[in-house]
C-alpha cells in the first residue's frame, strides 16, 4: 500500500501553519513523504511554511492550496481539486483557533466565529477528505482535538466545547469508517508550546509540537483510534472527567 506501516507518500494538511502539522510533515518528509499539500489561508505564512519544507528535502513536491475553515461553501470544490491530482495517503486536520475565553464570553459573534472554525469548519472539511479518501479505497484522517475537549474548564469553556464537539464528530465518523480502509486517529495533546499558546501560563504536562509529530507517527504505525500526548494525561483526564462538579470547580486549572 502506498501509505503503508504509517509512512504516507502524499500529505494533506488542512491548516498549513500549524506548528504541530508542519513538525509532523517534517517528521514524515524524513521518512516517505514526497508530496505535501499546505492548505491554509494565503498568506506570507503559508508560503514560508511551505518554503521551509521544500528546504528539507530534495524531490518533494510541496504545494499550497486556499482554504479557508469558515468557508464550507467552498471546501467541496478547493478540497475536490486536490484529491483529482491524485491519490492523498494521509490528511492531517489541523486547523483550530484559541480565541480570549474573557472577551468572547462578552462577544457573542465572537465565541461563534470560534465553533464555527475548530467545529463547523472541520466538520465541512472532515466529510469532505472522508468521502474522497472512501473513493480512493484507502488513507488516513488524522484530527488535531484537544485534551480540553474532554471536561469543559470554566477558563476556556468556549474553545473546550468546540474541541468536545470535534472529538465526539471524529469517533463516529471513524466508525462510520471502519472496513472501508479509510484510517481516522484522533489526537489530543494537552498544552502544546506553540505560537497559538505563546504567553499563556504554562500548564502541567507541557508538550512540544515535535513530541505530537513522534505521536502522530506512531499511531499511524500502530493503527491507533485515539493517541494522548503526553501518555499520562490518558489516566489524569479519566480521574478528571468523573470528578463531582462541585469539586472540578475548585480545581486551580
Amino acid at each position: 500500500m502506498k501509505d503503508a506501516f504509517g509512512a504516507p507518500q502524499s500529505l494533506l494538511v488542512l491548516g498549513g501553519t500549524s506548528g504541530i502539522a508542519l513538525a509532523t510533515a517534517r517528521r514524515l518528509i524524513a521518512r516517505r513523504t514526497r508530496t505535501v499539500w499546505l492548505a491554509g489561508r494565503p498568506s506570507p505564512a503559508l508560503d514560508a511554511a511551505a518554503d521551509s519544507l521544500r528546504e528539507l528535502r530534495t524531490g518533494v513536491a510541496v504545494r499550497t492550496v486556499p482554504f479557508d475553515a469558515l468557508d464550507p461553501g467552498a471546501h467541496e470544490a478547493v478540497l475536490g481539486k486536490v484529491f483529482a491530482e491524485g491519490d492523498i495517503d494521509m490528511v492531517l486536520l489541523a486547523f483550530g483557533v484559541l480565541g480570549d475565553q474573557a472577551h468572547d464570553e462578552a462577544a457573542p459573534l465572537d465565541a461563534v466565529r470560534v465553533a464555527q472554525t475548530n467545529y463547523t469548519g472541520a466538520v465541512s472539511a472532515g466529510l469532505v477528505c472522508a468521502g474522497a479518501l472512501q473513493a480512493q479505497g484507502h488513507g488516513s484522517l488524522v484530527v488535531l482535538s484537544s485534551v480540553a475537549g474532554e471536561r469543559a474548564r470554566r477558563a476556556n469553556f468556549i474553545y473546550g466545547s468546540s474541541k468536545a464537539g470535534l472529538d465526539a464528530f471524529a469517533q463516529g465518523l471513524g466508525d462510520a469508517l471502519h472496513g472501508t480502509g479509510v484510517h481516522v486517529m484522533i489526537v489530543r495533546p494537552g498544552f502544546v508550546r506553540t505560537r497559538m499558546t505563546a504567553g499563556m501560563p504554562e500548564a502541567p504536562l507541557a508538550t512540544t509540537p515535535e513530541a505530537v509529530a513522534h505521536a502522530i507517527e506512531l499511531g499511524l504505525r500502530r493503527r491507533s483510534e485515539t493517541v494522548w500526548v503526553p501518555g499520562a494525561l490518558r489516566p489524569v483526564m479519566a480521574a478528571v472527567r468523573h470528578l463531582p462538579r462541585p469539586l472540578f470547580r475548585r480545581l486551580p486549572m
